[in-house]
This record gives C-alpha cells, structure tokens and sequence, in this order.
C-alpha cells in the first residue's frame, strides 16, 4: 500500500531538523494512534473518545511512557531522546510540571524522528511496549 503521506526527507535531512520539530510531527502522529486504537477497541462515543485519549497523551503519561521503555531503546533512539528532552522550548506548560513537559517532549521527539526517517516497524514496536 501507498504512504497516505509521503515523507520526503532524507535521514540526513531529519537529523538536521531542530528536535522541536521532531517532536511536533510526533505530538500528531501519537494522538493519531492513540486515537484510532482507542476507537479500534471500544465502541465509545467521540465525547467519551476525547476523554480516554486525553489520558495517554497528556505530559504526565507520557513522560511516564517514556521512562518504562527508555532500557529497551537502542542507543541511538536515546541519543533522540536526550537531543528532544534538551530542546530549548520556551512554552511553559499550563496543566504539567517542567520535568513532564521535557519527558513528553523528548518521547514525541523520538516518535517524529523515527516516523520522519520511516522506521515504522521499529515506531509500531516502540508505540506498543507500554
């Protein structure tokens, strides 16, 4: 089957981009799981949906996400995670602490990278550890 979206960059290209930006793609692409798993596996209203997925995807939980598979990394997924967590990001979170905020950044950040450089098998195994 064809990418629904083609990603154009080449992993040279990616591992020029500013982690943030890593991170912004994977913010999108991991709700976008969570929300389709969610609705794969339950027979929720859009409502109730919004609710469930809030509690995977706020900081807090991934942060959480992060440190429960961060051993089982390769090297250089944690070296994307360090590069993420580092980011100088001057958004102040509103409903999560500053640790939080750097830890669920640094997972999106990994999430992007690894959808960017269109390493989907390793995504789809690393989305599925937790």
């Amino acid at each position: 089957m064809e990418e629904l979206i083609e990603r154009k960059k080449s992993i040279e290209e990616v591992n020029l981009m500013p982690p943030l930006v890593w991170a912004y793609i994977g913010d999108s692409v991991y709700e976008l799981y969570i929300r389709t798993k969610l609705v794969n596996a339950t027979k929720l209203n859009p409502h109730r949906l919004h609710i469930e997925s809030i509690k995977y995807v706020k900081a807090s939980a991934q942060a959480e996400t992060l440190t429960k598979i961060y051993d089982k990394l390769t090297e250089e997924e944690q070296e994307i995670v360090r590069r993420s967590r580092n980011a100088e990001n001057h958004h102040l979170p509103k409903n999560a602490t500053n640790a939080d905020y750097m830890y669920s950044t640094a997972f999106e950040g990994l999430v992007g990278y690894l959808y960017l450089t269109k390493q989907d098998k390793r995504l789809k195994e690393i989305l599925e550890l937790d």
